[in-house]
């Protein structure tokens, strides 16, 4: 598979003018969690930056749900290896800057693709516990280049500190320890910091924005 034809089959990557590297994202209204929380006042996704701005304009709400659509295809996890391998340069990837993991079947190939591609670190950023406590029981742990943070649900809300204890995991939200993101100070910009990616970091908190 050419690296055109892989970002045509998985609609390209995604360029967050915050991060220091490409992403993939989906339409937030597919997120299994999320979309619950959506309807609850003081969620996080109740305020999700993914619904509205830039990712409110037609031609991404389209692209993002091609997107979604290709998670279907027989040739994904082959796709997104070749796509982000050619075209990713700074060593780091970030998983679904909008929505989320889908099922465990999707959990598995985000894991095979970071297989694929040692010398990228990846970021996954997750509220579907579930769909990760279920792969940890069947595989045991993830790549080493991948680290998975399981996010807090509510605005402010103290994050699943002792479930990703328990699963060997680090998470994101307002703790009384961990690490505090420093993009609000700077640009609302990463600039340097790759804290999000290093899993000796045990929680990174975030401002609201």
């Amino acid at each position: 598979m050419t690296l055109f034809e892989a970002l045509e089959l998985v609609s390209g990557l995604s360029k967050p003018s915050k991060m220091p590297c490409s992403s993939w994202s989906t339409p937030a209204k597919h997120c299994k969690t999320g979309k619950k929380l959506a309807k609850v006042s003081g969620s996080i996704c109740s305020s999700c930056y993914a619904t509205r701005g830039f990712y409110s304009y037609p031609n991404v709400k389209n692209c993002l749900e091609k997107r979604f659509e290709s998670l279907s295809h027989p040739e994904w996890e082959t796709a997104m290896t070749v796509a982000i391998s050619g075209s990713e340069g700074s060593g780091f990837f970030r998983w679904h800057d909008s929505g989320d993991v889908q099922s465990v079947e999707h959990l598995e190939k985000i894991a095979h693709i970071a297989k694929n591609i040692p010398s990228i670190q990846f970021w996954l950023p997750t509220r579907e516990y579930s769909f990760v406590s279920d792969y940890l029981k069947k595989h045991g742990a993830f790549p080493s280049n991948l680290v998975v943070r399981l996010s807090a649900l509510m605005v402010d809300g103290q994050p699943p500190v002792g479930m990703a204890k328990r699963l060997g995991l680090t998470t994101s939200g307002v703790a009384k320890v961990g690490f505090t993101c420093p993009a609000s100070n700077q640009g609302n910009k990463c600039l340097s910091c790759r804290a999000c990616w290093d899993k000796n970091v045990s929680n990174i908190n975030y401002k609201k924005h």
